[in-house]
């Protein structure tokens, strides 16, 4: 990882309000309770030019991680420190220097690491800090700064620029990527679904904390990886992996409902989204939910059904439950046609198979999200495209609604991701939205962009000008983003 900036100390200093203040923005949950902060969150910082990253604190007990979580975030804060060429050790201000700051220090002493110690919580005169306790740490002289209310963030910023020293030129590689052009998925679904252990598989390491526990993920966190495709090709990846979305009404406390809100906020970063559901459970009412969030922000969505490696436990078993099926392919193709009945997805959508636990179709994830990526940037011809809205509105006519019927006069392709389609028509308001999937899971199919989403842009005409039928429209009317018939999903307060 280059130019990274790890933010380390014990619980409830400040580090993850330090780490939004230096992003500019909030990417870490604050909350006064020690122990909110488990996997390490990273966010670019624009003009310094490196990657920050913020850590569980080290040295909680109690509160609600168990030994185990202690011991994994411990763990991710021990990668972060291993990572980076430049570590920001939080003292608290208030409460002055204990143990535990001694024994991190003596921790960071034998990294052989660059070492820059931030007193945060400096709301007051310098008289009231114990300089000869600071010092005693042996880890050089100390910058004081509020990451509430900013004071000092200017001299921390400098000696962070001063002791990285200036920015690496960046090299495109032999595909005419950079580290900073990554393809960007995401994966969103309920809790304990297995998003964690999925995004572990993908890395080949542990660098997510997984846990029976529920609601163990609480930050949005971000990892860059690279992966080569079955045709030999090296794609760079940021992975999302996100806390598990619950229903508004069923948030219990503060940090579940920001991590829902950074959950949410996630989809509309990435370019493509994993879906998760539990191959166990189904499709619930929240992974309708969950989906529709993904659908209104136009993302193509890859449909990831995990924990099949117990539907093949019950097959090798002879499980009684399995004898009404003829095998499993026929069990999967039966699974997939009812995920279909209760989810909208885009047209096409891949659903795939997966097993965190037995490393099944893992793969298969990332070359369909490549494969998708390169479908997003093709380029509808006008004229075919015509033609076949011509051919669908005469063969399967719109339905009348108030005396008239919907009629397409002319459309073309205005842009990509998603593919945007502005359709000349007579009334924009009489395109209903069943007719509206049936236009674009056509032309999905017509021009092989499976699992890419199509956004109509609708531009009717004035309703008091008669322009004759079928003569060329000249509209005054402003082209608009019609989001107006978007499909009627369970909203995520249900």
């Amino acid at each position: 990882m280059p130019r990274a900036v790890a933010v380390v100390g014990r619980p409830n200093v400040g580090k993850s309000r330090l780490f939004n203040r230096l992003v500019k923005k909030r990417v870490s949950i604050v909350h006064d309770q020690p122990g909110i902060t488990r996997d390490v969150v990273s966010a670019e910082v624009d003009e310094g030019d490196y990657t920050l990253l913020d850590t569980g604190g080290l040295g909680l007990v109690g509160g609600e991680s168990t030994a185990e979580l202690t011991a994994a975030s411990e763990k991710q804060v021990e990668f972060a420190i291993a990572a980076a060429d430049l570590i920001l050790f939080v003292l608290d201000g208030i409460d002055g220097i204990n143990a535990l700051d001694t024994r991190i220090a003596q921790m960071l002493r034998r990294s052989k690491k660059d070492v820059l110690l931030t007193i945060n919580k400096a709301d007051f005169d310098d008289d009231k800090v114990d300089f000869a306790e600071v010092y005693r740490l042996g880890l050089g002289e100390p910058v004081r700064v509020s990451a509430e209310h900013g004071r000092g963030e200017g001299e921390l910023r400098e000696e962070i620029m001063k002791r990285l020293g200036p920015a690496p030129i960046v090299e495109e590689d032999e595909d005419g990527k950079t580290a900073e052009d990554p393809l960007c998925v995401c994966f969103i679904g309920r809790p304990n679904v297995g998003k964690s252990s999925l995004g572990n598989r993908l890395l080949k390491n542990d660098r997510l904390i997984v846990s029976a526990t529920p609601g163990t993920t609480r930050d949005a966190v971000e990892l860059a990886f690279r992966f080569k495709t079955r045709h030999g090709k090296r794609v760079n990846f940021k992975l999302i992996d996100t806390a598990g979305i619950k229903a508004q009404t069923k948030l219990a406390s503060p940090v579940e409902y920001f991590s829902r809100l950074r959950s949410i906020d996630a989809i509309p970063r990435a370019d493509i989204i994993f879906m998760v559901v539990d191959a166990h459970d189904g499709v619930t009412t929240q992974d309708k939910a969950i989906a529709g969030e993904a659908v209104k922000e136009h993302k193509p969505i890859i449909v990831l059904v995990n924990k099949w490696d117990l539907v093949l436990k019950a097959f090798e078993d002879g499980d009684p439950e399995t004898e009404i099926y003829k095998n499993e392919r026929d069990y999967r193709a039966k699974y997939e046609r009812a995920l279909f009945e209760r989810l909208f997805f885009t047209a096409g959508s891949p659903v795939i198979f997966v097993s965190a636990t037995r490393n099944f179709e893992i793969d298969r994830m990332l070359n369909a999200a490549d494969k998708i990526n390169r479908l997003l940037d093709h380029k509808l011809p006008t004229a075919r495209l015509n033609a076949l809205l011509t051919r669908l509105t005469q063969q399967t006519p719109p339905p009348i609604i108030g005396n008239r019927r919907f009629k397409i006069f002319y459309a073309t392709q205005t842009g990509n991701r998603p593919f945007r389609i502005r359709i000349f028509c007579n009334r924009e308001e009489k395109l209903p939205e069943n007719y509206r999937r049936f236009l674009e899971s056509n032309i999905v199919k017509e021009f092989g962009i499976e699992g890419c989403p199509v956004k109509f842009q609708l531009v009717g005409k004035e309703k008091h000008k008669d322009r004759g039928r079928g003569a060329p429209l000249r509209s005054k009317k402003p082209v608009r983003e019609d989001d107006s018939d978007e499909p009627n999903f369970e909203t995520l307060e249900d």
